[in-house]
C-alpha cells in the first residue's frame, strides 16, 4: 500500500444513518478507528476491559491516559471525569496489571505534584483518541496536551498558558525508582514497579528530553512527606532522588500559547540503550512523528479493504482490526551495532534475537494468531523466533506472558500456536526442530513455579487419559479438553516433520476428550481418579471443573474434531440440537464455585442470547460448529446477530475481556465470511460476510478479493458461493488456496438455503 491516502474504492459513508449514501470519499483506515472501544468498563462489568492505546502496530510502548489511581489495573475508565499523567504502560489486560510503567503529565500551579494534587477535570468533548493520536484539555491546568508514538518511542507537545508556575511532573512510581536532571533540558531515570513476572534485575530505563530548558526543578522519594513547593532547585544545583517513590517536577515561565514538546524513550536494557532509541524522534518534530505513525498505522489497516457496510460496521471493523494488531508486542531493541537484541525476562540477561510479550494463548490461540498468519505473517515470524528465545531462556514455551511466565489460565495452547505457524510455513526453518522439542517437552512437564506454564496434571493425563477432579488440580476438565486438542496440533506437526511414531501417539491422545463425555447429559464432565463421573451434575455450574464457563460451552472445545464430537451426541441432528439449546437455554448460572457472580456471567446474561457467552472466549467458535452438522444456514444467522448486537465503535462496544486481539479477530474474521475453527489445519469455516466488497493484501503479492451484492442485513443467508469461479458447495475454504489469491462471490438472500452446504467437505 502506498501513500498517505489508501483508496478504499470510494467508500460509501454517511453519518447520519445506519445505512450507506451517495457521498463517495477517499477515507484513510485510520480516520475510522477510535481507541475509547471497550473503556467503559470496570470490574464488575466488561465492555472490552481496554485503554486507548496510543502506539504503533506491536510496539515496544504504550502510552494511555491515566485516570485510575498508580497501580490501578483499570488506567483508563470512559466514565472518570480526571487524569493524572500521560502513561507509558505495557499492560495487556487489567487483570494481570502493569509493567515498566511511568507517567507524565503538565501542571500549572505550585501545589500540583503527586497524583492527588496534580490530577485535573477532562472532557471527551474536548478529547482525540486515535491510534497514532492522543489529545486532551486539561481543564483546571488550562493546558492541551498531545503525545503521539513510535515503536520505543514518543514525542508529547503541552500548549501552555501564560503562567510562571508551570511545569511537568515525571512520576517514576513507587517500588523502587529513579530520576535526575543530566543537563537543563533532560531528565533521565528508571522505574521498577511490577506486577510478577520479572528478574529481581528488571529496570525500565526510561529519557525525557524538553524544547525549552527548565528554570527549576523540585524532586522527591518520599512524595507523600513533600510538601510541594518547598524545595525548587537551579537546575545547576540537581543532583539524583532514588529511593521508594522518586517524584520530579520541573518548572517554566511560559507565555500563553507556547508549546514545549518532550521527546521520550525507554529501554529495558540500560539508560544508554534508552538514549539510543530516542533517536526514533530525535530532532523530527511532532507533527512528522504524528504523520509517520497514521501513514503505519494506515499501512497495516489497509491490508483489508472493505466497502459498502454501515460508516458503523466499518468503525467497528477497524476498530477491532486496530486490537488485533496491538499484541503481543515487541519486547526487542536494535543495539549500537544494529544487532536485534532483548533483555530477557526469563533470566534476567541481554540476549541476542526477537523477544515478543503480553499475551495469553488461552485466549488468543483461537482467531488472533490464525489471523497474523493470514495477513501478517511476518510478523509471526518473527514472534516465533521469539518463541524459540523463550524455550532457550526459560526451558518452556510461555501461556501466558507478561513480560514472562505468568500464573494465568489453563491449557497448553502454546502448541497451538506453534503447530499452525509450522504448517503454514512461516516459523522460520532454523527454529523448527526446537520448536517441535519444546512442543514435546511441555506437554510432560509443569514449570516448578507457574504452574500454568507447561501441563499441570500431565501425569494423569498421560496415563488415565484425564485430569481427574478429585487430586486437588481446578478446572480439570477444561485442561482435558484442550491438552487433547494441543496433542492433535503436536500430531499435525509430527506428521509434517515426518516423526510417525510420534505422530500416531499423538493421535491417539488427541481422542481423550471421549473420556469426559457424559451420554447421559450429551456433555462433558468431571471424572474423579477412579473413573466415576461428577455427582450433582449442573451444566450451569461455572468453574469447578470448567474455566470461566460451564458445561453448555466447554463441551464444544474439541476444535480438531467436531464430526467425532457429533458421533458421540447421537449423530449431526443430535449435535444441532445441543447447539440449538445453548440459544435456548434461560441464562441461569451456578456461581457456588466463585462465591460471587463473576463478570463474565453478568455478560453472558444482559447478552440476552440464552445461555450463550460469546464474551469469553470458549465459547466464540461454537456458532460455526452448525457447519459440521448439515445447518450452515443457522451459523450465517447467528454469526450476524453476533456481530449486529455484540460489537460496536462506542464505548462500550465488546460483550467482555476484548483479551488482547481475541475477540476483535473474531469480528475481522467474521465480517469477513470465514473463521479458524481447529487452528493447525488447513480450514476455515464458513459464515456469513458482513460487507458487500473486501480485499485481503496478503504479503506474497496476492489478493483475496470478497463479494456478496445485495448483502443487508436482511439477506445475511448465503445462497450460493463461488470460489474462483467454480461453485463451492462446502462449509469449508483452505487456506492454502486463498494464499494463491482466491475470489469468493458470494449470492446473499433474506430466507435460508436448506439445500446447500449439507456436507461440511
Amino acid at each position: 500500500m502506498k501513500g498517505l491516502i489508501i483508496s478504499f474504492a470510494m467508500f460509501l459513508m454517511c453519518g447520519c444513518c445506519s445505512t450507506e449514501c451517495a457521498v463517495e470519499k477517499d477515507v484513510r483506515p485510520s480516520a475510522y478507528v477510535t481507541t475509547l472501544v471497550g473503556t467503559l468498563s470496570d470490574y464488575n462489568l466488561s465492555t472490552g476491559n481496554t485503554y486507548p492505546a496510543v502506539a504503533l502496530p506491536w510496539g515496544m510502548n504504550f502510552w494511555t491516559p491515566q485516570t485510575g489511581k498508580m497501580g490501578d489495573g483499570w488506567a483508563y475508565t470512559y466514565a472518570s471525569h480526571t487524569i493524572r499523567g500521560l502513561k507509558q504502560t505495557h499492560q495487556p489486560s487489567p487483570w494481570i496489571n502493569d509493567y515498566g510503567q511511568f507517567s507524565i503529565m503538565p501542571v500549572r500551579g505550585v501545589a500540583c505534584f503527586d497524583e492527588e494534587s496534580r490530577k485535573s477535570w477532562f472532557s471527551h468533548q474536548s478529547e482525540e483518541a486515535r491510534p497514532y493520536v492522543y489529545s486532551v484539555y486539561f481543564a483546571d491546568h488550562d493546558i492541551f496536551a498531545e503525545m503521539t508514538p513510535t515503536e520505543r518511542a514518543a514525542v508529547m507537545r503541552f500548549t501552555f498558558p501564560e503562567s510562571k508556575e508551570s511545569g511537568v511532573v515525571i512520576d517514576a512510581f513507587d517500588r523502587g525508582s529513579m530520576l535526575k536532571l543530566v543537563d537543563d533540558r533532560t531528565v533521565v531515570g528508571y522505574t521498577t514497579r511490577n506486577s510478577g513476572g520479572v528478574p529481581e534485575n528488571f529496570k525500565n530505563w526510561f529519557v525525557v528530553r524538553f524544547s525549552s530548558p527548565v528554570s527549576a526543578v523540585e524532586m522527591t522519594a518520599s512524595p507523600a512527606k513533600y510538601k510541594a513547593g518547598s524545595m525548587c532547585l537551579k537546575p545547576e544545583a540537581v543532583k539524583m532522588v532514588e529511593g521508594d517513590h522518586a517524584i520530579m517536577k520541573v518548572h517554566f515561565a511560559t507565555t500563553r500559547g507556547e508549546k514545549i514538546e518532550a521527546e521520550v524513550a525507554s529501554s529495558f536494557i540500560s539508560e544508554e540503550q534508552a538514549f539510543r532509541n530516542l533517536k526514533e524522534v530525535e530532532g523530527r518534530g511532532f507533527d512528522a512523528v504524528k504523520a509517520a505513525a497514521q501513514q503505519r498505522w494506515d499501512e497495516v489497516l489497509g491490508r483489508i479493504e472493505v466497502e459498502g457496510g454501515s460508516e458503523e460496521e466499518m468503525r467497528t471493523f477497524y476498530s477491532c482490526l486496530y486490537r488485533s494488531t496491538l499484541f503481543p508486542r515487541k519486547f526487542y531493541e536494535v543495539d549500537a551495532e544494529g544487532e536485534i537484541v532483548h533483555y530477557s525476562p526469563y533470566n534476567g540477561k541481554v540476549e541476542k534475537g526477537y523477544m515478543y510479550t503480553d499475551s495469553g494463548f488461552w485466549d488468543t490461540f483461537r482467531c488472533l494468531f490464525p489471523l497474523l498468519n493470514l495477513v501478517y505473517p511476518s510478523v509471526n515470524t518473527e514472534i516465533q523466533a521469539a518463541l524459540a528465545n523463550t524455550y532457550r531462556e526459560s526451558g518452556f514455551l510461555p501461556e501466558w506472558a507478561s513480560p514472562g511466565h505468568r500464573g494465568c489460565m489453563v491449557g497448553n495452547n502454546s502448541a497451538s500456536i506453534v503447530a499452525d505457524a509450522i504448517l503454514k510455513g512461516i516459523t522460520p526453518k532454523e527454529d523448527i526442530e526446537l520448536l517441535y522439542e519444546a512442543m514435546l517437552h511441555g506437554r510432560e512437564a509443569v514449570h516448578p513455579e507457574v504452574s500454568s506454564t507447561g501441563r499441570l496434571g500431565h501425569q494423569y493425563y498421560n496415563t488415565l487419559g484425564y485430569v481427574p477432579m478429585n487430586v486437588g488440580i481446578n478446572e480439570s476438565a477444561a485442561r482435558t479438553l484442550e491438552y487433547a486438542y494441543d496433542d492433535w496440533c503436536i500430531a499435525q506437526t509430527a506428521q509434517h516433520l515426518g516423526k510417525s511414531d510420534d505422530a500416531a501417539r499423538l493421535m491417539k491422545a488427541s481422542e481423550n476428550y471421549k473420556n469426559l463425555f457424559d451420554k447421559e447429559s450429551r456433555l462433558m464432565r468431571g471424572r474423579n481418579e477412579d473413573g466415576t463421573f461428577e455427582k450433582n451434575f449442573s451444566p450451569y455450574k461455572w468453574g469447578g471443573v470448567f474455566t470461566e464457563g460451564n458445561a453448555w460451552h466447554y463441551s464444544w472445545s474439541v476444535f480438531h474434531s467436531p464430526e467425532g464430537l457429533a458421533e458421540l451426541m447421537g449423530g449431526r441432528e443430535t449435535f444441532a440440537h445441543m447447539l440449538d439449546s445453548v440459544f435456548v437455554a434461560p441464562p441461569i448460572y451456578d456461581d457456588s464455585y466463585y462465591g460471587f457472580r463473576i463478570h463474565e456471567i453478568v455478560e453472558m446474561q444482559v447478552a440476552n442470547m440464552g445461555n450463550y457467552a460469546h464474551g469469553n472466549q470458549p465459547a466464540q467458535h461454537m456458532i460455526y460448529l452448525y457447519d459440521y452438522c448439515g445447518q450452515p444456514w443457522k451459523a450465517q444467522w447467528w454469526t450476524r446477530e453476533v456481530m449486529k448486537r455484540l460489537y460496536s465503535p462506542k464505548p462500550d462496544g465488546y460483550c467482555g475481556d476484548e483479551d488482547n486481539g481475541q475477540t476483535s479477530a473474531w469480528y475481522v474474521f467474521s465480517s469477513l465470511g470465514f473463521y479458524p475453527v481447529c487452528p493447525a489445519s488447513d480450514e476455515y469455516a464458513l459464515g456469513s460476510p458482513l460487507f458487500r466488497k473486501a480485499k485481503i493484501h496478503l504479503e506474497n503479492g496476492q489478493t483475496v478479493e470478497i463479494s456478496a451484492r445485495d448483502n443487508s442485513d436482511e439477506n445475511r443467508y448465503v445462497g450460493a458461493l463461488k470460489f474462483n469461479g467454480k461453485n463451492h458447495d462446502t462449509n469449508i475454504i483452505l487456506h492454502s488456496e486463498l494464499t494463491k489469491g482466491a475470489h469468493l462471490d458470494f449470492e446473499m438472500q433474506d430466507t435460508p438455503d436448506k439445500t446447500r452446504g449439507l456436507e461440511t467437505r
